[in-house]
């Protein structure tokens, strides 16, 4: 089973992390050659380049068209885990969510419940964003976040998105052209 494309690419992603090779720790793993589909389970670590996937489970399967779809399940009471370097500046993007869903063929990533996407300039955290759902299209670079509704008690609640947007620094800016 070929497991290659994991990376979102444009924006968020190192262009070159998409020809490095992906390395997966976990306590067990699971393989059916039939279905292709691998399932990493117990503290499970994926690395691709800069890109770094956690949680407790981690499933990749791959279509007869040779494009690969991921699922991240977290431990219980926690999220599971984002980071990747973009490309050509200083900075990483990162996020949680209770599930992390990768579609290969829509190269689109989706972090989902509790969903949280910060981006850091350096060491310094610079925007954060969080919401009931984040996808972010690396075809077309559009973030959408969603409150989206929710029932607590019977009685439904509104879902609310938050975004805190850092200014950006001039100096920094104007060395990037």
């Amino acid at each position: 089973m070929s497991l290659v494309a994991l990376a979102p690419a444009a924006v968020w992603a190192e262009k070159a992390d998409r020809d490095k090779p992906m390395n997966i720790e976990a306590d067990s793993m699971v393989h059916d050659e039939l279905k292709q589909v691998s399932v990493f389970t117990g503290r499970a670590v994926l690395t691709k380049g800069t890109m770094i996937l956690r949680g407790a489970r981690i499933e990749i399967r791959q279509d007869p068209d040779g494009y690969q779809f991921g699922t991240i399940l977290p431990e219980p009471n926690k999220r599971a885990f984002f980071r990747q370097k973009r490309e050509g500046v200083d900075e990483f993007m990162e996020g949680e969510g209770l599930r992390i869903e990768y579609d290969g063929r829509a190269d689109r990533v989706k972090l989902i419940d509790q969903a949280e996407v910060r981006r850091y300039r350096g060491a310094v955290l610079g925007d954060q964003m969080t919401g009931k759902l984040i996808t972010y299209d690396n075809l077309t670079d559009v973030f959408a976040i969603d409150g989206q509704r929710t029932e607590e008690g019977g009685k439904p609640t509104p879902g609310r998105v938050r975004v805190t947007l850092a200014p950006r620094n001039k100096t920094l800016d104007k060395d990037k052209k």
